[in-house]
């Protein structure tokens, strides 16, 4: 099975499209002491938005050098010290495959690697770095990427009175210049009427 960019292209356009951008509640990286706003301070959402495109970042899913690569455009706010913190922002992930048999499925994993804030005081912006990260690695992963009991097979063998079944045993992948190659081994079984 080959995919390719075009493929996640079409996916991603139709999610910020059709659904809209994902938003995730952003995660806190130790317990955060109780404070609330003052009644004249307004609320803030602390969401992490991922954003169709930013700073000439466009989040998408890229397939070369042998890897999966994921560069990413987010906004967001933050409450820190009781302030209300906007921020934007670019990433670079990675994404790596691997395969659960007994739920038939194939799932990524998005290992972010780099984020760089736009327009943060440098004093928040490693705090507000880490909610960034954590929050994706919490909320995002693992993802279904795949799967597989649709590609189980079952064939009727009537010259040989019975039936072929064939279930997905392994998935290994192969990053290759704007493909991904997917190579199913299946586990085949017979059983007589």
């Amino acid at each position: 099975m080959t995919i390719d960019e075009k493929f996640f292209d079409s996916l991603l356009g139709t999610i910020f499209n059709q659904l809209g951008p994902p938003q995730l509640k952003l995660s806190q990286t130790q317990e955060q002491l109780p404070l609330h706003p003052v009644a004249f301070q307004t609320t803030c959402s602390d969401l992490l938005v991922l954003n169709p495109e930013g700073r000439n970042v466009k989040t998408g899913v890229r397939l070369t050098g042998g890897k999966i690569t994921a560069p990413l455009a987010f906004s967001g706010s933050y409450s820190v010290l009781t302030k209300c913190v906007q921020f934007k922002g670019t990433g670079k992930a990675t994404v790596d495959l691997s395969f659960e048999q007994s739920r038939q499925m194939v799932f990524g994993q998005l290992n972010v690697e780099d984020v760089t804030l736009d327009d943060v005081p440098p004093i928040i912006s490693a705090l507000v770095t880490a909610f960034v990260r954590k929050t994706i690695a919490e909320k995002l992963n693992p993802f279904e990427v795949l799967p597989v009991s649709q590609l189980t097979l079952s064939l009727k063998v009537e010259a040989s009175g019975g039936s072929v079944k064939a279930q997905v045993k392994d998935v290994r992948d192969e990053v290759q210049e704007g493909m991904l190659k997917l190579y199913l081994t299946y586990d085949f079984s017979g059983e007589k009427k």
